[in-house]
């Protein structure tokens, strides 16, 4: 295996010596770039992947936060102004538990009901309700610290002590002090839902009793204004989007008739955000069922004889009675039937629409062929105008300004075209740049080749060389029989004899040296199968 090794790196190295000049510099190159970019790759790869650890920290516990982690050796980030610490997302769990369990984060600007575990026995009243406040306050702080937008809540609440004495008891007040991200203010539900909460946490606390401030000092919800202000803003609100999105509508449907840009909707509305309640009673019966209970009662009399009296005459004379008979007859008849009661209770939902105003400005130039009364009928039906309601529709043709928007359709094309140039510059040099790099390897490529067509041995080379290799193994045979001989003459005799074809030697080894100097690669190559044919 090392053999291997060592010789596929000694024709590495074989390969490089015959590379010439500008093949060596580009194979440098190469090899310097993937090296840069390998290491740049794996120390991307080894960064880690960040996770938030805790968010919306005070100061005090993220110092507390960070000493620890600095102390474990664990790299973290911060972020949001050093409220939010990051840490490699693989870590985030076991450094929650390990941090819960040191004590970590300490919530130092709260306290909540945990401040009530620390009241002792001999703890006096008083001090139990200012216990008990301090803990409602940092509960409600942290319940607003976890609405999106917050970063910090202060909550101060003025709960009266109650009096079985007193007939007209205080109210409890509450101030709310939030920090918000500066470019992420609350939004109006935001703010309700702030007032909202405080307020349905103390007992006896009216929204109207809370105030809510911000940071930088803005009034947010004053108190006794907030359920108004709060109302009128969402009002403003949906009315805006009530009106734009009948604009939306019209401004699309005339897009499909006159082009875009030909023509300008304007929708004024004026919308009804009264809440009412009826009720109402209504009786029903079904004279098809038989009633409930029915009582019939008769009385009959029958008698005969003279009436002791008489009518009384013009002069109070009393007059005989003319009939002689007592009889009389009465029946009396009740009947209870089955009543049904209908109770009806209508609310009717904030939002009606009181007046609605459309105006429509159509260019002069695309309402040449289109009939402006056709138009206006259109929109009007589109829109639901109603007369009677007092709804109001006007529909206008006249020539439209458009300088300012070829203006921008020529700043636009200018950019386009600027970007467009920029890109193709951007493409050419790439392709300069791919094109001189080809460049290099076709002339790298071209002199190596030449180089190797000149290095190769034609026949009559190879046929001198094995010449060459019989004539040195003649010599070095003769050299060795010498050697022997020398050897074998008797001591003191001081002959020694003369080497032979000593010319003839001078001569192979000139021959061969510029051999090697004209095809080293081959001569190489050559003496390397010769030894391996000798160990053979």
């Amino acid at each position: 295996m090392q053999e291997r090794a060592l010789a596929a790196l000694r024709k590495a190295r074989s390969s490089f010596a015959s590379f010439s000049t500008g093949q060596k510099a580009v194979t440098i190159s190469l090899v310097l770039a993937i090296v840069v970019g390998g290491f740049f790759f794996s120390q991307w790869a080894a960064k880690p992947v960040y996770g938030t650890l805790y968010s919306n920290l005070s100061g005090a516990d993220g110092n507390a936060i960070v000493e620890q982690l600095t102390a474990d050796g664990v790299p973290y980030q911060l972020t949001d102004g050093g409220g939010t610490i990051m840490v490699p997302q693989a870590q985030v769990y076991d450094l929650r538990l390990k941090m819960s369990g040191q004590g970590l984060p300490t919530q130092a600007d709260g306290g909540g009901y945990s401040l009530l575990d620390k009241q002792g026995v001999t703890t006096s009243d008083f001090m139990q309700h200012v216990g008990y406040q301090r803990a409602l306050e940092g509960e409600l702080a942290r319940t607003i610290k976890a609405i999106d937008g917050v970063t910090s809540a202060s909550v101060h609440l003025a709960i009266p002590q109650k009096d079985v004495f007193a007939d007209d008891a205080a109210k409890p007040t509450a101030s709310v002090l939030v920090g918000t991200q500066p470019t992420k203010p609350l939004t109006n539900s935001q703010i309700k839902a702030v007032v909202n909460l405080v307020s349905s946490s103390v007992e006896g606390l009216s929204p109207t009793d809370v105030t809510l401030a911000d940071s930088s000092g803005q009034v947010l919800a004053a108190a006794g204004e907030q359920a108004l202000t709060g109302a009128g803003s969402e009002r403003e609100e949906q009315t805006q989007s009530f009106e734009q999105r009948m604009s939306g509508s019209l401004q699309q449907m005339l897009t499909q008739v006159l082009g875009p840009n030909k023509a300008v909707v304007k929708v004024t509305a004026d919308l009804d955000y009264d809440q009412t309640e009826t009720k109402s009673q209504r009786y029903v019966s079904d004279p098809a069922l038989p009633p409930l209970s029915s009582t019939t009662k008769e009385e009959t009399y029958t008698g005969g004889g003279t009436p002791t009296g008489g009518v009384l005459g013009p002069d109070n004379i009393q007059v005989p009675n003319a009939n002689g008979g007592n009889d009389y007859k009465s029946t009396t008849e009740t009947r209870d039937n089955a009543v049904g009661l209908v109770t009806e209770t209508r609310k009717t939902a904030p939002g009606k629409v009181r007046k609605l105003d459309v105006a429509v400005l159509v260019d002069g130039q695309a309402a040449a062929g289109v009939d402006t009364a056709e138009i206006q009928r259109i929109v009007s039906s589109a829109a639901g105008i109603n007369a009677q309601r007092g709804d109001t529709i006007a529909v206008s043709a006249m020539p439209f300004d458009d300088s300012a928007a070829t203006k921008a359709a020529a700043d636009l094309a200018a950019a386009a075209k600027a970007e467009q140039d920029g890109r193709t510059m951007e493409l050419v040099k790439i392709g300069a740049l791919a094109l001189g790099i080809g460049l290099l390897f076709l002339i790298a490529w071209l002199r190596g080749r030449k180089k190797r067509r000149r290095t190769q041995l034609n026949k009559a080379e190879l046929e001198q060389l094995e010449a060459m290799q019989a004539e040195l193994e003649r010599v070095r045979l003769q050299a060795a029989i010498e050697a022997a001989e020398r050897e074998a003459l008797p001591a003191g005799t001081g002959e020694t004899p003369a080497e032979p074809d000593s010319d003839r030697r001078e001569e192979l080894r000139d021959e061969i040296s510029g051999l090697v100097d004209r095809q080293p690669e081959e001569v190489a190559q050559l003496l390397r199968g010769w030894l391996a044919d000798r160990r053979s």
